[in-house]
């Protein structure tokens, strides 16, 4: 485990998790966010923008480990060049520095929507299924060229640091107490609004201990790695909800409510899998 872990964007709702978990692990943490924030529990706190190299060298000190989150975490609400720009900014700004300091593991939140599907501005298909690493990419929006863009700084960084960096992609998030039960319940109600996503989510408790098991991966290198719960967060049998709403996709078949996502990786590289299932009814 890290000596010390900095966590950007550690006010926001992934970032409050990941410092619930490392405080239940008794591993230091620095928590940077943008304004400050209520009592959060570390011991060290710098207030200011992942973008700024003086704030995040600050950040930086004494840690060796880095969990990346801070961005704006989806379009709609801001312009596309800030979509964009910050969020892109933000990823080479704190992992340049870290490469610089001598950082030996960083982890980034990444998403599912870099495939393209949830943002689209056309009508998309998907190619095929299971989802995986090697899904073409469909990208219209800017928040999945940010992170196609981040993914590919944490491929340079590597290359150039020899920092080993994994990239998370997330599906949606949420708790029971915030976010599932109302998405579960919508899905339940019209399962085609969950097309786009294949139905997935993980709980942003699940989030963090991926995040956190991302620092130690079995294997050091550059990693792009799906996480998600094990099964969807619709009521339907995953069978139904393909041959009604992917219908000509090429796949195998898959039991139950099976999340259609390859989450053989994560098992094999971070010997992760989702421990905080929403019970769906």
């Amino acid at each position: 485990m890290p000596a010390r872990v900095l966590v950007t964007g550690a006010a926001g709702l992934v970032g409050s998790a990941v410092l619930d978990l490392l405080a239940a692990e008794r591993i230091p943490a620095t928590a940077l966010v943008l304004d400050p924030a209520p009592s959060l529990p570390v011991d060290r706190v710098v207030v200011g923008d992942a973008c700024d190299v003086a704030v995040v060298d600050e950040a930086l000190r004494d840690a060796d480990a880095v969990i990346h989150l801070a961005a704006i975490p989806r379009p709609g609400n801001d312009p596309a060049e800030e979509i964009f720009g910050r969020n892109t900014r933000a990823t080479f700004t704190v992992l340049d520095r870290a490469g610089r300091a001598g950082v030996r593991a960083a982890a980034i939140a990444s998403s599912y929507a870099i495939c393209g599907l949830p943002f689209a501005h056309r009508a998309l298909a998907m190619p095929y299924l299971p989802i995986d690493v090697h899904l073409p990419l469909q990208i219209t929006d800017p928040y999945a060229l940010a992170k196609r863009t981040d993914e590919a700084t944490a491929d340079m960084i590597h290359r150039r640091y020899g920092m080993s960096v994994v990239a998370l992609r997330l599906p949606f998030l949420g708790t029971a107490a915030g976010g599932l039960a109302e998405m579960a319940a919508l899905y339940a109600r019209d399962p085609s609004r969950g097309t786009a996503d294949v139905w997935s989510y993980l709980d942003v408790r699940d989030a963090a201990r991926a995040l956190l098991a991302s620092l130690t991966p079995a294997v050091h290198g550059n990693h792009v790695v799906y996480v998600a719960a094990a099964e969807t967060l619709a009521p339907q049998p995953t069978e139904w909800l393909l041959e009604k709403y992917h219908p000509s996709v090429p796949r195998p078949r898959f039991a139950g409510r099976s999340v259609p996502i390859d989450l053989a990786p994560a098992r094999d590289l971070l010997s992760f899998a989702a421990e905080y299932p929403f019970e769906v009814r």
